[in-house]
């Protein structure tokens, strides 16, 4: 059985895709059977991956509103895990899942039969609270909620909290928060390390150990269509992140 978690932020810019497709690089390496889904409408992540063709192709638009199923729309990439796309027609999907019966949980239903085929599925959403991050949250096990270490971003840790609760009550009793990570850090700036140790002192063990820096490499893997493990495997993001992998599995383990 796999573990399903949602990458999730209602506040943007903080790093979630980044984290979304490094991450699941990451897990790539060490062996597990990694399904990484793009629910935003954006496709960051599908074109950040490198998925610029498949983005023309069918993805988990088709799959929510019951056009297709999962496995037809799964495709390879060359960094070691399976992605699902999303494509624009995405944003059409706030509309029509209005309408469709068990509408929160058309994600949770189609990832059934994929359990058994993946050790970690990862869902990165849209940065907003939509239909579809509830479909994602509905169908996932736990939630990782990267959090820049500046004050607007706390509020959308804070919003993203009640979020969760909600879902918790009406869709998802077993529905958890992992922990907190700790994103585009500089330690060189006064209120990144302010913010760092309030999200420390109030959320404890919630929050990752592990940071993850600012990194010039890291911003520009994207653009490359690589994760930073591919794109630079000694910059300090690629670093991060898999130690962050690694903090992931021994949380696992206990």
């Amino acid at each position: 059985m796999s573990k399903i978690v949602a990458i999730a932020s209602q506040k943007g810019g903080v790093g979630k895709t980044t984290s979304a497709m490094n991450t699941a690089a990451g897990l790539a390496r060490t062996g597990r059977e990694v399904l990484l889904i793009d629910l935003d409408s954006q496709a960051n992540l599908t074109t950040g991956v490198g998925m610029y063709t498949a983005a023309q192709q069918r993805g988990i638009y088709e799959v929510l509103l019951g056009h297709a199923v999962l496995d037809e729309v799964i495709v390879n990439n060359e960094a070691g895990f399976d992605v699902v796309v999303a494509t624009r027609n995405l944003s059409g999907a706030q509309v029509e899942l209005l309408g469709m019966k068990r509408r929160e949980y058309q994600l949770k239903d189609a990832l059934k039969k994929m359990r058994k085929a993946y050790n970690w599925i990862l869902l990165d959403c849209p940065p907003s609270l939509n239909i579809v991050v509830i479909n994602a949250l509905v169908a996932a096990d736990s939630v990782i909620v990267p959090t820049q270490c500046e004050y607007f971003a706390l509020q959308g840790l804070v919003e993203l909290l009640d979020t969760v609760n909600k879902v918790k009550r009406s869709f998802n009793p077993d529905l958890k928060v992992d922990g907190v990570l700790r994103t585009m850090y500089d330690r060189r700036n006064k209120l990144n390390r302010e913010v760092s140790d309030q999200l420390s002192s109030h959320f404890g063990e919630q929050v990752y150990q592990t940071v993850i820096p600012r990194n010039i490499r890291l911003a520009e893997a994207p653009s490359h269509g690589k994760t930073a493990l591919d794109y630079d495997k000694k910059c300090s993001g690629t670093i991060a992140y898999m130690a962050f992998v690694g903090e992931l599995l021994r949380r696992e383990a206990h």
